[in-house]
């Protein structure tokens, strides 16, 4: 399985290359269904990370203690 850092580089890549307008339906409908699989898994891996994310807070007596990270989706 490719990293997120190389699933984002080849993303972007195929996003470019849409863009441009100058390829055939064909190829651009297997493009933009790759593109679609890899922004799924770019967006997997970024929940995954969201999760483990932590914040120490810090205790009135001075201690550090780990709580999760709260986003939108938490309240």
């Amino acid at each position: 399985m490719a990293s997120f850092e190389e699933s984002l580089k080849k993303l972007e890549t195929i996003v470019e290359q849409l863009e441009k307008g100058d390829l055939a339906l064909e190829d651009s409908l297997k493009l933009f269904e790759e593109g679609v699989g890899l922004s799924a898994a770019c967006k997997q891996e970024l929940d995954a990370a969201e999760g483990k994310v932590q914040m120490l807070v810090k205790q009135r007596d001075g201690s550090v203690k780990p709580e999760p990270f709260l986003t939108e989706k938490s309240f």
